[in-house]
């Protein structure tokens, strides 16, 4: 959740400073796994992360890279006379959890703000930062989503970075490898600073609803974005909602095949325990997981618009470029030219929803793509 209004490297010399190499290691590619707000919101219960984390490990999400299980808002209680953070009855023993979640092979994530109320209203880390820091290392925390929320009530906007790097300094002194999201709707131009601060992602939008129109404008908002994303930093336009049944199919394929080239984490939002094979499927896809996860790092950029149709490139670490066409409106064709993507001469094309070879084309590739829909191709020479 984020304010309404708008492999493993355990083994990484014990975390030894903020370096760049030490902060890209954290997360050399997107981070990949699944939170708990898109579904469960404030009704999320430790049973239900921990069926979250059953399903993950038993499906082939573990497999395709999924590996973060995120708690979001609402987990907290009050703090003891020591001013340790206590979570609620929902919840119980934090570090079982964790044990739990670690237990199955995966990584456990948590959710705090800098000021003194979360979003739901649940208590925050203001004035606590090093102690709750220092709780979630022994808990055995892996992932920090860091929600801005009431900050706004303690400090202004413009210490909105000295705010966030107190937090990142306050992980840094646990000595335990722990990803860093950034949670504030993109303000302040944070895709500028976010690195500078420890951040490993930051939101770059407000947050996500499962609608057509709100996935859209957020993913192709993310236009001019590319320069400011790569190893270890990444662009943020918020979780999936792959699943969550307020889209059809189609535009689900374009949610995840715009947020593969885009090199956005993907952190499933859906009730993984009940979800239909074509869902799945889709979340499943391991050509386009490929596409989101390429070491390269680049995340993808507009090649084109015309009035609703959308071409969109990204490049990959083998020479070869992954395309997304797209309709933002009726069924047209689209087309790419491939000059515009670096390449003359006759290319190889793979369609990665089709699972298909599609032979050798020359100078340009056209697909008839659905209403709000999307083909995703990969060319190379």
């Amino acid at each position: 959740m984020c304010m309404r209004m708008l492999s493993s490297l355990f083994a990484l010399c014990a975390f030894a400073a903020c370096s760049p190499a030490a902060e890209t290691a954290l997360a050399p590619t997107p981070p990949m796994g699944w939170n708990s707000w898109n579904h469960f919101a404030c009704k999320v219960t430790a049973a239900d992360v921990r069926g979250a984390a059953n399903a993950i490990a038993s499906n082939g999400m573990k497999e395709a890279g999924y590996v973060y299980v995120n708690v979001d808002d609402c987990w907290q209680g009050s703090r003891d006379e020591q001013g340790r953070i206590q979570p609620n009855k929902n919840f119980g023993d934090m570090k079982a959890l964790a044990d739990y979640v670690h237990s199955k092979g995966l990584k456990f994530g948590i959710y705090s703000s800098p000021g003194p109320e979360t979003c739901a209203g649940f208590t925050g880390s203001y004035q606590h930062e090093e102690q709750d820091a220092q709780t979630y290392a022994e808990w055995g925390v892996d992932y920090l989503k860091y929600d801005w929320c009431s900050a706004s009530q303690v400090y202004p906007v413009s210490q909105i970075r000295e705010v966030y790097k107190k937090m990142h300094d306050a992980l840094e002194k646990t000595r335990r490898p722990i990803v860093f999201s950034l949670c504030q709707y993109g303000w302040d131009l944070v895709w500028r600073w976010g690195k500078d601060v420890g951040g490993n992602l930051w939101r770059t939008t407000g947050d996500i609803q499962d609608r057509y129109e709100s996935m859209a404008n957020i993913g192709f908002g993310q236009a001019g974005l590319e320069a400011f994303a790569g190893p270890g930093h990444w662009n943020d336009p918020d979780m999936l909602e792959i699943g969550n049944g307020g889209m059809r199919h189609d535009e689900y394929i374009t949610h995840m095949t715009l947020w593969c080239l885009l090199a956005a984490p993907l952190l499933a939002g859906n009730d993984l325990t009940r979800v239909t094979p074509e869902d799945q499927a889709i979340l499943l896809n391991k050509e386009a997981i490929a596409v989101d996860q390429d070491p390269k790092g680049a995340q993808g950029h507009r090649v084109s618009a015309e009035g609703p149709l959308e071409v969109w490139a990204k490049p990959l670490s083998d020479g070869s470029v992954v395309v997304g066409l797209f309709s933002r409106a009726g069924t047209f064709p689209v087309k790419v030219s491939f000059k515009d993507i670096g390449f003359t001469g006759s290319v190889h094309v793979r369609d990665l929803w089709a699972h298909k070879d599609l032979g050798m084309a020359e100078n340009e590739f056209t697909a008839q793509v659905p209403r709000h829909g999307a083909v995703m191709i990969r060319v190379w020479k």
